[in-house]
């Protein structure tokens, strides 16, 4: 066993409990990122309740507004095992996907459902996945049993993404037991295709990214995988699967997992054209067939700027990857070499959601990794070919973030000043959090922090009564622009609740525009992957079309600019999938343009509707 793992036995991991052999005593009081002292003189408010339910003030800027009864969301509820969560399966929630699924230029929201033995078993209906159309008028009907996408397995992840290009976006969901590929019938209804496809697997995938690694012009699957899961030898505590350890955090009996639980190997699939694939994860050098490290969230972009989509895969409790492209159809892991893989102190993390986004404006893209309490939250800079360096602790995110467990997470321009800010979704995995003096809570608030453009974030207050305040036990979440006002909001998947939908209401009146952008014959049909630079108002932003990320979820699939006070809406650079590169100048602040590559801007929506005249 390495060092860092041996560490990891004494130490509270995400999603997982701490494993203690019976003659080495008991568990420490500090988790694997920082000193204990860090921790408890950041684990409270000054009246003594832990800051992850409380540290609420009565004034300052109201950000987001809880929405979620009057959209029509609160009559859904998320299931996931059981309620004293006691096994690994019961813990990790599910993510969000938002889709256009019929093509009519707003939003609508795709949430995964986990499940029971019983409805396993038959002995209950099992919990079903929501699809909520968006009415256009800030309501959402849930449509998932007309569509045929309740799923009706235990779910965990959420792809968004028009693998088929056949201008339809699809679902992939990513399931304990067979995985489920919904293909779009353009008529508001889905079919499962995963088996014919060949991307049903079993057992426990947890996440998905869709990405085009070899250029072919059309997308393709990764599925990480997660634990491998025995129904007939359940992870309990002294027994054969936890290597008869004793499984405690801090003292406390806790559930097992998932340290000295067997892994499951990763999966890339490519698209043979036909609406099958072909599994080519070894032959790419992405298997992780040797460590079956706990990988959750997977996504593919461009890490560094050569115009090939690389890969990224937050793993629970070990080394996370990031994955180089070669362009010849194979990966190098560069996880140690860039300094990527590890915290600021060199260590692993348990690594849950992955957020990307040039928060520099620098051009080169960054990497937010939410993780378990007692560990900072990560903030990979881009130093170009010199790697990444995790400045969680300079940047002003470290110390506040230590008592929170993070798992949906983004960059997403809140205020849009022209600079992305940075969100955590986050919620404990031990109900008995709420019962002892651990410092923190089971249900915790969001975190937002500011960009103060100088490479540090100051944390936006939880303004009593507002969205920040919302005391949740968080899971996935998505950001998007649900009302197509040109403000990111936040939808966030809650374990064992109502979903929790965040209007961004923040006062601020900047301008901004957002692009839909359609590929040609060379490029996905949807141009996931390609990456876009906007200039205006002397600065350069950049922003890339991703399938995946935050926690297992899948962010709105239009790029979003704020332009602050700017009064023109400036020029793009859009690096198209292809190869091909175009610039093209934007006419109007305050707009969704819809940009087709070699064709330009095609149509443009204003307030929602189409605009009579571009300009």
């Amino acid at each position: 066993m390495r060092a860092s793992a041996l560490i990891a036995v004494f130490v509270a991991s995400a999603v997982p409990a701490v494993f203690v052999a019976a003659q080495m005593g008991p568990s420490p009081q500090s988790g694997q990122g920082r000193s204990s002292s860090t921790q408890a003189q950041s684990s409270r408010d000054s009246q003594k309740r832990p800051i992850t339910a409380s540290g609420f003030v009565d004034v300052g800027p109201v950000v987001f507004k809880d929405v979620t009864k009057d959209a029509g969301l609160s009559g859904w509820k998320h299931t996931m095992g059981a309620a004293d969560k006691m096994l690994i399966i019961d813990t990790n929630g599910s993510g969000v996907g938002l889709i256009d699924y019929d093509n009519d230029g707003w939003l609508d929201i795709y949430l995964v459902n986990g499940s029971t033995f019983n409805a396993l078993d038959g002995k209950q209906e099992p919990p079903h996945a929501a699809l909520f159309h968006n009415n256009h008028d800030g309501t959402f009907t849930d449509v998932a049993a007309k569509a045929g996408v309740t799923n009706d397995r235990w779910g965990f992840g959420v792809a968004i993404a028009d693998y088929d290009n056949d201008g339809w976006p699809d679902i992939m969901v990513t399931n304990w037991g067979k995985n489920r590929l919904y293909h779009n019938n353009h008529d508001g209804t889905f079919t499962d295709v995963a088996e014919k496809a060949g991307v049903a697997l079993g057992n426990w995938s947890a996440g998905a990214t869709w990405g085009d690694y070899d250029g072919d012009g059309r997308l393709d699957l990764f599925i990480s995988g997660y634990v491998h899961f025995d129904r007939a030898n359940l992870p309990y505590e002294k027994t054969k699967a936890t290597g008869f350890s004793y499984c405690e955090f801090r003292g406390e009996p806790v559930m097992c997992g998932p340290k000295n639980l067997e892994g499951e190997p990763d999966h890339l699939f490519h698209n043979n054209g036909d609406g099958t694939f072909t599994e080519v994860s070894v032959k790419a050098g992405v298997a992780d067939e040797a460590n079956k490290y706990y990988g959750l969230t997977p996504v593919f972009v461009d890490a560094n700027g050569d115009g090939k989509p690389d890969l990224v895969v937050a793993n629970d409790s070990t080394l996370s990857y990031l994955y180089l492209n070669r362009g010849d159809g194979t990966f190098e892991d560069a996880s140690y070499s860039t300094g990527f893989g590890l915290n600021e102190d060199g260590r692993e993390v348990a690594a849950m959601g992955v957020a990307a986004g040039d928060y520099m404006n620098n051009g080169l893209l960054d990497f937010a990794i939410s993780d378990f309490s007692d560990e900072a939250k990560l903030l990979f800079h881009n130093q170009g070919k010199s790697g990444f360096s995790e400045v969680s602790m300079r940047s002003g995110i470290g110390k506040i973030s230590i008592p929170f467990l993070g798992w949906g997470d983004g960059f997403l321009d809140y205020d849009n000043d022209g600079w992305l800010d940075l969100m955590f979704v986050n919620g404990h995995i031990y109900p008995a959090a709420d019962r002892l003096d651990w410092g923190t809570s089971y249900a915790q608030r969001p975190l937002l922090f500011h960009n103060e453009r100088d490479g540090k974030f100051t944390e936006v207050p939880p303004i009593r009564g507002s969205g920040l305040a919302e005391v949740i036990s968080g899971r996935g979440a998505a950001f998007g622009d649900l009302f197509n006002d040109g403000k990111i909001d936040v939808v966030i998947n809650q374990i064992d609740g109502t979903p929790v939908l965040l209007k961004n209401v923040n006062a601020d009146h900047h301008h901004w525009v957002e692009l839909k952008l359609v590929g040609g014959p060379r490029s996905p049909r949807d141009a996931v992957g390609a990456t876009v630079y906007l200039t205006a108002n002397g600065v350069r932003q950049r922003q890339d079309v991703i399938s995946g990320g935050s926690y297992v979820s899948t962010n709105d699939p239009r790029l979003h600019f704020g332009l602050g006070d700017a009064t023109d809406a400036g020029s793009v650079e859009i690096h198209w999938p292809s190869g091909a590169k175009e610039s093209i100048k934007l006419p109007a602040l305050d707009r969704i343009f819809t940009i087709a590559e070699g064709r330009g801007i095609m149509s443009a929506l204003c307030g929602g509707q189409l605009c009579q005249r571009l300009p």
